[in-house]
């Protein structure tokens, strides 16, 4: 590949306008998310469609648990994102280089870490968490299956952070496009073809994983740029995992901690039995394609701010922020209403009993016409984390939203203990912790703008 050709997918963050920029950015990256997303959202329409209500209760008990163990992991991506954009952006290409082989050896042994971790905590984690009796073998099943995919997983996450940190969002989104494809046709296959109900989808996950996986890897090693992946060169250089991890643990806490408190809630949905955790399943789906629509410009203010941090242009950083926080509301409104608006028709798409579909609409009326408030959040969590600045948000973000649902959870939720008032906990913790990191940012904004004018 030469040169020009690969500089077509790369993004000039640090100069002219960043508007369009950023929207070149963001639609291919807001496709991606949507991707990955069938990927789940295959397994759950084919589940409820042809292996019946516990089947699509057992696939979804397993998300909020899933998520927790695998977000430490992911925080790391976030950390090579960071900093490889912050090399790109300074023109360090050693560094860049060191950085780049470093994040992919660190999401091979992510992966073999996390198959162990997740195949042997499946059954205790889900048993704690009140699984009904009636879905928990399937659940452990399927995400024992999951889990044998983690490497390819990581390896995916891993990788496409690098090409995100260089601007490039367009090629992740092709390699997606083939594993989607990929895992719904197996999808079918293996449910309808083999009735192999919660097996079949989990090893079709699997399966498309591994391409995408494959895919990416296979691009980093034919680019022409700094970073560029050579087999030979594989190894982790002691000081740029420090850098990740610096960044990176703190934002996988984060992710984990928050993970918790989905626990918690999706145990306190359990409480209401399996049809609610269908209903619940089949919304938070849904829900998943708002999210991911607004997390694109979570991802594009990390990037954009990284790259302009490194390369020392901080105004543009106040720009970025603006442009992203307008984006992202706008998204979030029309996106999430819209979504509520065809609640009953989307709904559906997963099953036709008409308590699971009462309950999803219920859990959508609440989350979805007020989602704009969590994009908002990660904007500025974004914002933040491309300065350099991770355990900041991270405590903010545990306190304001975790820590805060968990209390919510132990005080209103019992005195009115219903599904309304859990949900409610949702839009209240995401205001309070937007609100607050906002003052963060304008605090640390302010200094850096003072200090680059003293220093001139």
């Amino acid at each position: 590949m030469s040169e020009t050709k690969s500089n077509k997918y790369e993004i000039d963050m640090c100069n002219g306008p960043l508007l369009g920029k950023i929207l070149v950015f963001y639609f291919p990256l807001m496709l991606s998310g949507v991707l990955q997303l069938l990927f789940n959202a295959a397994d759950i329409v084919v589940v409820g469609r042809f292996a019946g209500s516990s089947a699509l209760a057992a696939v979804g008990s397993t998300s909020s648990l899933i998520n927790l163990l695998v977000n430490l992991f992911i925080g790391l991506s976030v950390g090579a994102n960071v900093l490889v954009a912050r090399f790109y952006g300074a023109g360090q290409k050693k560094e860049l280089s060191e950085m780049v082989h470093t994040a992919v050896m660190t999401s091979i042994i992510s992966g073999c870490v996390l198959i162990i971790v997740g195949i042997g905590i499946a059954g205790p984690a889900l048993r704690l968490m009140d699984t009904p009796e009636d879905v928990i073998s399937q659940s452990i099943l399927y995400m024992r299956i999951y889990f044998v995919g983690m490497p390819f997983m990581m390896a995916y996450n891993f990788g496409s952070a690098v090409l995100r940190a260089i601007g490039d969002t367009r090629r992740p989104l092709f390699f997606l496009l083939i594993a989607g494809i990929i895992n719904v046709i197996l999808n079918l296959f293996f449910v309808i073809s083999f009735s192999m109900g919660v097996a079949g989808v989990a090893t079709a996950t699997v399966i498309s994983q591994a391409v995408s996986a494959s895919l990416v890897l296979l691009c980093l090693m034919r680019s022409e740029g700094d970073y560029r992946l050579e087999l030979n060169k594989l190894k982790i250089f002691p000081d740029k995992l420090i850098k990740m991890v610096q960044i990176g643990v703190p934002a996988g806490l984060q992710g984990a901690l928050f993970s918790i408190s989905n626990v918690l809630i999706q145990s306190s949905v359990n409480s209401f039995g399996s049809i609610a955790m269908a209903g619940n399943t089949a919304a938070s789906n849904i829900e998943g394609f708002v999210y991911t629509s607004m997390n694109a410009f979570h991802q594009a203010a990390i990037s954009f701010t990284g790259q302009n941090y490194g390369a020392q242009k901080y105004k543009r950083i106040g720009k970025i922020v603006l442009i992203c926080q307008v984006s992202v509301m706008i998204v979030g409104l029309v996106m999430g209403n819209a979504a509520y608006l065809f609640s009953g028709t989307l709904l559906k798409l997963y099953n036709n009993d008409t308590e699971v579909l009462a309950y999803g609409a219920l859990r959508m009326g609440i989350i979805c016409t007020t989602y704009c408030l969590c994009g908002m959040m990660d904007v500025m969590v974004g914002a933040l984390r491309g300065m350099g600045y991770s355990i900041m948000p991270m405590i903010v973000s545990l306190t304001g939203a975790c820590l805060f649902r968990i209390v919510w959870i132990y005080t209103i939720f019992q005195r009115y203990h219903s599904l309304q008032s859990l949900y409610y906990s949702y839009p209240i913790s995401w205001g309070l912790t937007f609100a607050v990191h906002l003052l963060c940012f304008a605090v640390i904004y302010y200094k850096l703008l003072k200090k680059q004018k003293e220093t001139a």
